[in-house]
């Protein structure tokens, strides 16, 4: 096709270089639009310009995709009627007006084609006219007159007068789609005509009255018709449907090469041409021309591509958009151009990487921030290692970024797949300015991952000086030992700095009287103190983590009896079956339990299991996870041993589980020491004795007020049998406060004989003043559960609790 050297304006600048422009797009299609769609209201929105008069069509559109004349009007959609017209060039490209019957110019470069355009319309260069069509010049174009609901054109004997032009200042008309706002496409300023309608400048010679327009209301003045009518020509033009397609001059691939090479004026010519702007690469991983444009940040060739239907969401086979691609290579106004185009910025590739994911691990902060700023962001999304955009940024080190999603909210509590926090990362990368401003913002310093490990455990086996120093002024724990039993000194090189700062406060703490009763088994170390008598460290028992059995029990744990989920990532929605075995799911992203759990009659808890297609780090498995709140188990003046909170325990908080060994009621009754059985079912046909094999909770001592509750939970198994017996906060604990449940009417009911409880209420029932009054008085006991810790002789723990 010919073409013109069109000149480039460009507002509030002196003229550039004159540069080759394409002209017509009359076969061209653009993927249909949301917002053009809803404004056609499923009509046509040709206009037709007829004997000076302009009407709008109200045909039916059976077609979705649109078409306009040139990049110098808007889209359109079409019936078929006009579809056929715009492809036989019957839409003049000045004005976006159908020149369907009247007068107008007709350009005829080849016997088979005919090009139609208003006089006012023609393109102006350097005082000379040209075919806004095809480029020739317009002093070979003929004005021809065409009659309504025919297509035969009449031109004069003679040939047609110079063509009379000026500069077009045209104006859309009310109620059509401005493209270059609200539809995400962004204003092009390669066309040195404005996207408007027609000329409404005075001709010589000629006058205008404005006209209505039809279904639209707004006054347009008509086209300026010149002279009388001319008369017929005795040949009719051949019909434009024979037209053939013209072969491509340029292999699909160079489009893509081009785009790359930030090579405009080529991409416009083979659009132009035809060539397919959703082309895939197969040798560049099948990205297309649009990707590699949003990689070298050229914004206006993307424009060109999505203007010529360039998908912007099409995925190469690392399922990457063109977005990532500009957000990665920090391309800013590629960036606002691809998201005001209507470019998903929540898209995931192959590794589950999101565009804020990208920014935040390459560091730049500006795109982040604007990105955020777009409400159309999850600051928390995880990708497929569960990491986040604050867990990237931790990773690489970039300050201001983790500042920014920490004012932005971002939650530091996140876990990844292997459990560990930001916290984790910071003390791998060594970034001790990291680690304080998350330590600040209260990130947990205790937490510890799938292997054991904590920050401190991390810190020193990357040998991060500062971090490790950081962490112990803060209160990390030296002695706490992960899955393989090291503790932070094990694991670092003993020539180290890191080494000789763990050792020296290693020494300081060996001066205290602390040791983990735990041995090292859960995720927190758990001291045992005593600053009352002389009585040493307990060590009576066998301390567990978890139940175990000495005769067979037959628990059902066959993983094709369990019902499990088939939840993504976290089971947050109501769909969770693990949920809905519970009533509900009861634990909040915290895991604690939601204020409107019922601690009275607590319903059965069901946590995902390891028949379930969630993550490992689903808000659903919470007494799974063991022990995370720090305890300590302490020497109290009356009571024997008891427990109580290092730290503030929110209200909901899962503290401990009860555990021991399982046994039977059969077996229950043959044994003397009662003091630590627990039934775990209303019919009392198991229970657990934690005598010789226990954990922390065995020295839980009772409370006629406690500020713990027992619930029944089920997570490897679901045998409702054998529930496990977790403790939860039943109010918000202070640290240092003792830790105690009810042990239960039945508890009191054969105890009370051997001694009475020393809880301290105002409101116990069995202390040995109440226990007197009732002696005193004759009266039966009362219904409300009583409690006392029982005799210090067995270290203290429950008996019989229900």
């Amino acid at each position: 096709r010919n073409r013109i050297k069109w000149i480039k304006y460009v507002p509030g600048s002196v003229m550039e270089e004159a540069q080759e422009l394409p002209l017509c797009s009359c076969r061209m299609e653009t993927p249909k639009s949301r917002e053009i769609l809803t404004l056609a209201d499923r009509k046509c929105m040709a206009t037709e310009s007829v004997d000076g008069q302009l009407t709008r069509c109200q045909g039916a559109i059976l077609k979705h995709e649109m078409m306009r004349p040139s990049n110098s009007v808007q889209l359109l959609v079409l019936c078929e009627d006009h579809r056929n017209g715009m492809v036989k060039h019957q839409c003049c490209p000045g004005c976006g007006f159908f020149c369907r019957a009247g007068t107008f110019m007709e350009c005829q470069p080849d016997l088979s084609i005919s090009h139609r355009f208003h006089r006012a319309c023609a393109s102006v260069l350097k005082g000379q006219s040209f075919c806004p069509h095809c480029g020739e010049e317009a002093g070979k174009a003929k004005e021809v007159t065409i009659a309504k609901a025919d297509t035969t054109s009449t031109v004069p004997p003679v040939p047609a007068l110079a063509l009379e032009h000026g500069p077009a200042t045209p104006g859309v008309p009310e109620g059509r789609a401005d493209t270059t706002t609200g539809s995400g496409r962004a204003d092009s300023s390669l066309s040195a005509r404005s996207a408007h309608g027609l000329d409404t400048a005075a001709v010589p010679g000629s006058s205008r009255s404005p006209t209505t327009l039809v279904g639209l209301g707004t006054t347009v003045p008509p086209p300026v018709l010149q002279g009388p009518p001319r008369e017929t020509l005795e040949s009719i033009l051949v019909a434009l449907d024979t037209e053939k397609p013209k072969k491509l001059r340029f292999h699909p691939k160079q489009l893509y090469l081009s785009a790359k090479q930030g090579e405009l004026k080529k991409v416009l010519l083979m659009l132009v041409d035809g060539i397919d702007p959703n082309f895939k690469m197969d040798s560049q991983n099948k990205r297309t021309p649009l990707h590699a444009a949003a990689e070298g940040g050229y914004k206006d060739i993307c424009h060109m591509l999505v203007q010529a239907g360039a998908n912007l969401d099409m995925c190469d086979e690392d399922q990457r958009t063109p977005l990532m691609e500009a957000c990665e290579n920090n391309y800013m106004e590629t960036v606002q151009y691809l998201l005001r185009a209507g470019a998903s910025a929540m898209h995931k590739d192959v590794e589950g990487f999101t565009c804020l994911h990208l920014a935040a691990k390459s560091g730049h902060y500006n795109i982040v921030e604007h990105l955020l700023s777009t409400g159309l962001i999850n600051i928390n999304c995880q990708d497929d290692g569960g990491w986040t955009a604050m867990i990237w940024a931790t990773e690489y080190k970039h300050v201001d970024q983790v500042n920014l999603l920490l004012c932005k909210g971002a939650d530091i509590s996140i876990r990844d797949k292997e459990e560990n926090i930001c916290l984790h990362w910071a003390a791998f990368s060594g970034s001790v300015e990291i680690a304080e401003l998350l330590l600040n913002a209260r990130c947990d310093l205790q937490a510890v991952n799938i292997h054991g490990d904590s920050p401190l455990h991390i810190a020193a086996r990357e040998n991060r000086l500062e971090c490790v120093t950081l962490f112990l002024t803060r209160g990390a724990d030296v002695f706490l030992k992960n899955r393989e039993g090291e503790t932070p000194p094990d694991c670092c090189s003993h020539n180290s700095k890191a080494w000789a700062a763990l050792q020296a406060n290693t020494r300081e703490r060996d001066d205290k009287n602390t040791s983990d009763v735990a041995l090292g088994q859960e995720s927190v170390p758990l001291p045992c103190v005593n600053s009352v008598d002389s009585e040493p460290h307990p060590d009576d028992y066998k301390y567990i983590p978890e139940n175990c059995v000495t005769s067979p029990m037959n628990i059902d744990r066959n993983i094709t009896h369990l019902q499990y989920c088939v939840c993504k990532e976290d089971c947050s929605t109501s769909i969770c079956m693990c949920g809905q075995l519970s009533l509900r799911c009861w634990y909040d992203k915290r895991g604690c339990l939601l204020p409107e759990f019922c601690r009275e009659e607590p319903p059965l808890i069901f946590e995902c299991n390891h028949a379930c297609s969630c993550w490992r780090t689903c808000k659903n498995r919470v007494v799974q996870n063991g022990i995370r709140t720090r305890l300590q188990v302490f020497r109290t003046s009356k009571k024997g041993w008891g427990v109580r909170a290092v730290q503030d325990i929110p209200q909901g908080t899962f503290v401990c589980e009860y555990v021991g060994e399982i046994i039977s009621e059969a077996e229950a009754e043959m044994r003397q020491n009662d003091t630590y059985l627990f039934s775990l079912d209303d019919k009392d046909l198991y229970c657990i004795d934690a005598r010789f094999y226990g954990n922390i909770s065995r020295f839980l001592n009772h409370m006629c007020e406690p500020n713990l509750f027992a619930c029944r939970v089920f997570t490897k198994h679901q045998d409702l049998r054998f529930p496990h017996i977790a403790f939860f906060a039943s109010e918000n604990i202070k640290a240092g406060e003792e830790l105690g449940f009810n042990y239960g009417d039945h508890f009191w009911e054969v105890k009370s004989k051997l001694f009475s409880c020393d809880c301290g209420s105002s409101k116990c029932k069995y202390s040995s003043a109440a226990m007197a009054s009732l002696q005193a008085d004759s009266t039966p006991e009362g219904q409300q559960q009583p409690s006392a810790s029982p005799d210090t002789s067995f270290s203290n723990g429950p008996s019989s609790p229900s």
